[in-house]
Order: C-alpha cells, then sequence, then structure tokens
C-alpha cells in the first residue's frame, strides 16, 4: 500500500518526483553537474534572490547536517552565538553549538508560546558579546511558528549574524529573505519543496559564507570549503552526492513552478490546514496552541478526554486506511501531531476527518 504521509517530511511526493529517480547518474558527468547547478540557479530564483548577493551551498545527509554545517561554519573562535529555542529543534541547535565547543547561550521560551521578541531586544542590548543569533522559523515540535519578520528585524538593528532554521517553511511560506536581511537560512530537500529526503541546502549572503573560513570544527560539514568547491567546480560536490535524490529534487522543484511558486503552494497548504482544524474540532480534538500562531505546516492536537485512547490505536487504525499521522513531542502534554504539506490536498483531509470520525465512534469511550 502507498501510504498518505501526514508529516512534516519525509513527506507524500508525486509520482512523477518518484518516477525521476529510476535513472542512475555519475556524479562526474556534465549533464548530472548542470542539473546541480540549475537547482543551485533555481533555488536563488523561487526566492527571488540574485546570484550577486546570494549563494546557495548544498550538502549530502538530512536538514539536521545542514544546520550544523552552518552553526560550526559560521559561528568562528572569537564569536559568540545566541540560540533561541521554543521546542525540541530550537534544543537540537544549542546541543549542536554546545557539542562543537562553540560560546553559546540558550534563550528559552515555553514549547507552547512564540519566541518573544521584546525579550530579544533587551537580552541584545545588556549582552554586547554576542555575534550571532539561530533560532527555528516553524517548530515542528508544535507547528508553532514564530515571528520571523519582528526577530529579523530587532536581530539586524542589532547588527548579529542571523541563522534561519527554515527546515520546515522554505517553499511552503513566502519568506523575503533579501529584505530580512538573513545571512544563512536553511532548508532540506525532502519538507515544503517536496522532494526525498538525501540533502539539506544552505542560502546565504556571499559575504557572510566568505567570513565561514577556517571556522569548521569538521571536515565533511564545513559549509566554507563545500561552498568553495561548487564554485570552483560548478555542480560537484566534494564527497559523493545523492545522485538520484538530486534528480527527484530538481522535477520537485519544477512542479513547485508548475504549481504556481511558492505563494500557490501556500495557500494550498493553508487551506489543507483550514479544513483540517475544523474537521478535527468538529468531532472533538482540540488544538494544542493557539491558531493565531499555528503554522500551515504541522498541527499539534491534545489526547481525548477517553481512558480508551492510545496514540498507538489511532495510528494503526489510520494506517489501515493509507495515513499516517506523527507522534507527539512536547515534553509535559500528551499530544500527536498531523502534517498537511507534500501531495496532499483539501479531498484527502476531508476523507482523513471522516476515518478519524468513526475512529472515535468505535474506539473511543
Amino acid at each position: 500500500m502507498h501510504y498518505k504521509l501526514l508529516t512534516p517530511g519525509p513527506l507524500t511526493t508525486t509520482d512523477s518526483v518518484k518516477q525521476s529517480m529510476l535513472k542512475d547518474w555519475c556524479t562526474w558527468d556534465d549533464e548530472y553537474k548542470t542539473l546541480v547547478e540549475d537547482i543551485r540557479s533555481k533555488l536563488l530564483e523561487i526566492n527571488n534572490l540574485s546570484n550577486k548577493k546570494h549563494t546557495v551551498t548544498l550538502l549530502q545527509g538530512s536538514g539536521t547536517y545542514g544546520v550544523e554545517s552552518t552553526i560550526i561554519s559560521s559561528v568562528g573562535e572569537n564569536d559568540h552565538l545566541l540560540v533561541l529555542k521554543n521546542g525540541a529543534y530550537g534544543e537540537r541547535i544549542h546541543e549542536i553549538a554546545t557539542i562543537a565547543k562553540k560560546n553559546v547561550t540558550a534563550l528559552a521560551f515555553d514549547e507552547t508560546s512564540i519566541i518573544n521578541s521584546e525579550v530579544l531586544d533587551n537580552y541584545l542590548s545588556e549582552n554586547k558579546q554576542i555575534t550571532h543569533v539561530a533560532f527555528v522559523h516553524c517548530e515542528t515540535t508544535t507547528g508553532i511558528l514564530n515571528p520571523l519578520e519582528e526577530l529579523c528585524k530587532v536581530v539586524k538593528q542589532h547588527q548579529k549574524v542571523l541563522i534561519v532554521d527554515a527546515m520546515s517553511s522554505l517553499g511552503g511560506i513566502p519568506i523575503d529573505i533579501d529584505a530580512l536581511e538573513i545571512d544563512f537560512i536553511i532548508s532540506s530537500s525532502n519538507k515544503c519543496l517536496q522532494g526525498v529526503p538525501g540533502f539539506s541546502f544552505i542560502i546565504s549572503v556571499i559575504e557572510s559564507i566568505k567570513k565561514c573560513k577556517g571556522n569548521s570544527t569538521s571536515l565533511s560539514l564545513d559549509l566554507y570549503d563545500q561552498w568553495v568547491n561548487m564554485e570552483n567546480d560548478p555542480g560537484k560536490w566534494r564527497f559523493t552526492s545523492p545522485t538520484h535524490v538530486v534528480r527527484a529534487f530538481y522535477q520537485a522543484i519544477l512542479e513547485l513552478i508548475q504549481e504556481g511558486g511558492i505563494a500557490s503552494r501556500y495557500a494550498r497548504y493553508v487551506k489543507n490546514q483550514k479544513v483540517l482544524v475544523e474537521g478535527m474540532q468538529s468531532i472533538g480534538f482540540n488544538c494544542c496552541i493557539a491558531i493565531d500562531i499555528q503554522s500551515p505546516i504541522i498541527t499539534t492536537f491534545l489526547f481525548p478526554d477517553s481512558t480508551s485512547f492510545t496514540f498507538k490505536s489511532l495510528y494503526d487504525y489510520l494506517k489501515l486506511y493509507g495515513f499516517v499521522i506523527y507522534p507527539g513531542k512536547l515534553s509535559n502534554l500528551n499530544v500527536f501531531r498531523i502534517g498537511n504539506i507534500g501531495d496532499i490536498n483539501a479531498n484527502d483531509i476531508e476523507l482523513l476527518i471522516m476515518i478519524l470520525k468513526n475512529y472515535k465512534i468505535n474506539y473511543l469511550n
């Protein structure tokens, strides 16, 4: 059975994306290298960026590899990173910097609240040693959407290097990377651009990535060296690239363009999420966080008030009908998560609600 993955990535891909992986590629072949360069160019184009100011670096591995590469390569020995965190993925950035023995401080917020820009402003005013600030845009621990524009404005007013983990938002939510003066923004192949897992990518201001030289504490995760290699030998990765994944990603970008670009995809995701929340509430499942800070990517729901409910029973029931959802990730609440990105539309969500209604009637007391 082919499942509909109601998850924040890996996610459901189109048949044409899957089929594009049925050909083998050589990493040294000019046709393949041209494909890689076209991906780099198109990632700039769909985000309304110029190659005069911005550049794209592709990196083997999941999104976390891209985040780690950016952190350990951009934060130098004499720099100090401030991590803003209100969920597991902000916590992961803090852990990455700590293990890499970077100078790092964390500013923590409640998992069900957004990162507060006023608190950030006050902190940066009182702590002049901070040189870099990193945070997650869409924190998929809950599906919360942090106030990107407000946070970016504060960081740049204090003239800090700005790192945004946009793993679950880039390509699915419009982001004016240039206007917000984001130095490094990170995502991966298997999120809103609707490819398959295998590599991450980092869009950087050229002048910012140039300053990364010599900072990395890793060979394979050296963002500067990876970028220089791609610039000097266009289309060539330093180490073996995931060729089939790259070809699938190219097809996925073409399909994003055909859909009408990021704005059109965003509209579809918003509709999916609206149908999901309204449908879930109509059958008695309540959202964990306020709807005004909820992203259109993934939604967290509280366990129903029933002694017979278990996440496993829900998961197994939905899987029988071809849907796969996510368990909860909150430390102090019993929740589960449902995503609506990927090759998913409102009809899929309506079918899900109908199945959930039957589950509740038949399994919950």
